[in-house]
């Protein structure tokens, strides 16, 4: 298990409500990543469990109703960094957008020291899983190394048709650095209900007509991002999914997908063959 050498401490502004907020990143010896929002008695620990919502972003909630928002970003951060162990400690419900991908997480963790250099625990898989919902659906094919296909058709000529493979020997920045994206054209309905109002061209790729609001940081960058956010989501697990000895197909998914596969795994580790022993949590 493997946690922070020294404290972390990130403010910014927060992507849904657009109003600043604060972070301190404590090292941890206890297993599970923790959310400590101020004014709450008890943690939020980071599992599909305690998925209350999946619409735009996942947000996480205990039962006293305390909520953590955009948790994806900073989940894969941990994944790809290898962290297991963590307590955050939030003065509100949201976690900072950052630049909209989980660089600068990862980044933090890496300045901060990580109690261990080993590589994340190997998990063989035995036995295929998939789910379909709709046109969505993701499998997880035994395979001798990690490999990570997703595929979209996006309303957008640059993103229709199109999928991405993702292996570890490949450059994991142009993961860890792809932003969250949108169709620029919903912009103005959400803010008016309330949402997005955090979004600018820095840490958000709009999609417009025939374009981007804003230059790419690598080719088919929000695809990239689709990577992202399922290895955030599916770390929800408390299994890291770039340990994972398999082929991992979505195509046409979203959060919501990617939650419920994150559930269906969970419930069949032993098919996994899990052999690294971590503790479930709440």
């Amino acid at each position: 298990m493997k946690t922070v050498k020294n404290e972390i401490n990130i403010a910014g502004k927060s992507l849904m409500s657009g109003i600043d907020c604060k972070v301190n990143i404590f090292p941890s010896v206890e297993p599970g990543i923790k959310f400590y929002i101020s004014g709450s008695k008890t943690p939020v620990f980071a599992s599909h469990k305690n998925v209350v919502s999946t619409d735009n972003c996942v947000t996480l909630a205990n039962d006293e109703g305390s909520k953590v928002v955009l948790v994806e970003h900073f989940m894969a951060a941990c994944a790809f960094a290898g962290i297991d162990n963590l307590d955050v400690c939030l003065d509100g419900p949201e976690l900072p957008v950052l630049d909209g991908s989980s660089l600068e997480w990862y980044n933090s963790f890496l300045g901060a020291g990580i109690t261990s250099n080993d590589d994340f625990s190997q998990i063989p898989v035995k036995t295929p899983l998939a789910i379909a919902d709709n046109k969505a659906g993701i499998a997880l094919i035994p395979a001798d190394e990690l490999q990570i296909t997703y595929c979209v058709d996006f309303n957008h000529p640059g993103l229709k048709n199109r999928y991405i493979s993702f292996e570890l020997t490949q450059d994991k920045k142009q993961i860890l650095e792809a932003r969250t994206f949108g169709y620029l054209k919903d912009l103005e309905k959400f803010q008016q209900a309330g949402m997005a109002l955090g979004v600018t061209s820095e840490n958000t790729v709009g999609l417009t007509d025939d374009g981007f609001t804003t230059g790419l940081r690598s080719e088919f960058e929000p695809i990239k991002h689709k990577i992202l956010d399922l290895i955030g989501d599916l770390f929800l697990t408390g299994l890291n999914p770039l340990g994972f000895k398999a082929h991992i197909i979505a195509k046409a998914a979203g959060h919501k997908t990617h939650v419920q596969f994150a559930r269906i795994i969970d419930n069949s580790r032993k098919l996994l063959n899990d052999n690294t022993n971590l503790t479930n949590i709440n």
